[in-house]
């Protein structure tokens, strides 16, 4: 079979050779290039840019057609390896045959209803998450990641009373009201003044300490107590809650490390404060544990869940204790929306959850991990733009620097290098914060081949060579 890029030597052996590989290599999709002329139909791209309110993405010269595992197609045929499932949700790949099939069902028999309704779809998806962290028993079905983060904020703020919401400065949770006041990764200019008590620390960054110990390794239980030294100077004495990501995706895959989110809690708890962890992106698996905060022994006040649980449909959820429930409804806890409890997209989540467990999909996020940042250190070693990789199980960042040692940031190289990934058959999603280099965010479906990985470091590996060099 020829290379998918041509004249570049194909990353690894898929599936360790054998019998696997050869079964791997028969099924491993080809990609094919459209460097000349349109990539997709001009015609829709115009009338995109006629009519399409822009809200922040850059389009790619791409109008896609259809989708299925990890590959995104156009109508011209051409196919593109998609490492982010999509936005960073489809853990089970594009269309994936039980999901379709449980959609179709549902559509026919029981779509929406009346938010005072129920139905068994949403109490057996209840059931489910109920048994995913200890005492966490309390569901809230929901249908994005911001809503999730909403009601988990207005929850903390009734039970406790205090109205200081504190989340990390290189954080996203969402773009609407308490949620976009807690995001500070962007979106913070031109919209008026945050929620009053909004208040942001350093989530801190490896690669780049700000605290350092004497052998210059991250000192990060000084930064968390400067951090708090810092809330508690700016704190009216009202705090709700802190607001936290076990690893910040659009924050450039920062990771917490081991112990930080026990000391986190202990310091919340100290001063009468929630926990919320919004596993948005890291829950379902995409770790290598079930949920990020498992690797912690860590269970917070607080947990949201959106993009993974649905898998790429809109499904959202919020979980908490049987005690702040009780209290949050007696003081009058209301979070009453037109799709709360919605029958379909629960029903897809219990699927997505059934599907996870039976096809030990946590244990294959963690041993795909494992190959994926093992190809990734291998480019760090060829390309002195590959400034660090990071991250856990299939959630990985690679910082794209102008060299090594200084670490000095090149958004503009990264950009340039998400052209190329691009143009090669590759979908890859580049943030840039400031003081940060460009990271690369690889997300990829939990269901990814062997053979498909290889070929998205492949081609990586070709679009650095071509940029670069």
């Amino acid at each position: 079979m020829a290379d998918p890029v041509p004249g570049v030597q194909r990353h690894g052996q898929p599936n360790g050779g054998g019998t696997k590989a050869v079964r791997a290599a028969e099924t491993e999709p080809r990609v094919r290039q459209y460097q000349n002329g349109a990539m997709s139909d001009e015609a829709d791209l115009r009338r995109a840019e006629r009519y399409l309110v822009r809200y922040g993405a850059t389009w790619l010269p791409f109008v896609a057609e259809r989708a299925a595992g990890a590959f995104v197609e156009d109508a011209a045929g051409r196919r593109v390896l998609d490492f982010t499932s999509g936005q960073m949700s489809a853990i089970l790949g594009h269309s994936h045959p039980e999901v379709v099939t449980i959609v179709r069902e549902m559509i026919g028999r029981l779509d929406h209803l009346f938010s005072g309704m129920l139905s068994r779809p949403v109490i057996d998806l209840a059931e489910a998450l109920g048994g995913l962290a200890p005492g966490l028993s309390k569901v809230l079905v929901l249908t994005t990641g911001a809503e999730s983060n909403e009601a988990a904020v207005k929850l903390a703020k009734i039970v406790t009373g205090g109205w200081e919401v504190v989340g990390f400065a290189q954080s996203w949770h969402g773009m609407t009201g308490a949620a976009a006041g807690a995001t500070y990764s962007a979106g913070r200019r031109g919209h008026g003044p945050a929620p009053v008590g909004s208040m942001a620390v350093f989530a801190p960054n490896a690669y780049r300490p700000r605290f350092v110990t004497a052998d210059g390794r991250l000192d990060w239980l000084a930064e968390l107590d400067d951090a708090f030294d810092l809330v508690d100077r700016q704190s009216t004495g009202a705090p709700a809650a802190f607001i936290a990501e076990p690893v910040l995706s659009s924050g450039g895959i920062l990771d917490l490390p081991p112990g930080y989110l026990a000391a986190l809690q202990a310091r919340c708890r100290e001063r009468g404060m929630l926990l919320v962890l919004d596993e948005a992106q890291t829950g379902i698996g995409r770790t290598g544990t079930m949920l990020a905060c498992d690797r912690d022994g860590v269970v917070p006040d607080i947990l949201t869940l959106s993009k993974t649980l649905g898998a790429g449909l809109p499904l959202a959820a919020v979980l908490t204790t049987d005690e702040l429930e009780a209290q949050a409804h007696e003081r009058g806890f209301l979070f009453y929306t037109t799709h709360v409890s919605d029958p379909l997209p629960a029903a897809v989540g219990a699927k997505v959850l059934e599907i996870v467990v039976r096809d030990h999909l946590v244990e294959r996020a963690e041993a795909a991990g494992a190959r994926l940042r093992a190809g990734l250190h291998e480019l760090c070693q060829r390309h002195e733009c590959v400034g660090d990789v990071r991250g856990r199980g299939l959630l990985v960042g690679v910082e794209i620097v102008a060299d090594r040692d200084s670490k000095k940031p090149a958004p503009e190289l990264g950009a340039a290098i998400t052209r190329r990934c691009f143009e090669l058959g590759l979908s890859m999603n580049i943030t840039a914060l400031r003081g940060m280099g460009g990271v690369f965010r690889i997300a990829p479906p939990l269901t990814i081949t062997d053979a498909e990985l290889d070929l998205g470091i492949t081609i990586l590996d070709q679009a650095l060579t071509d940029v670069r060099g």
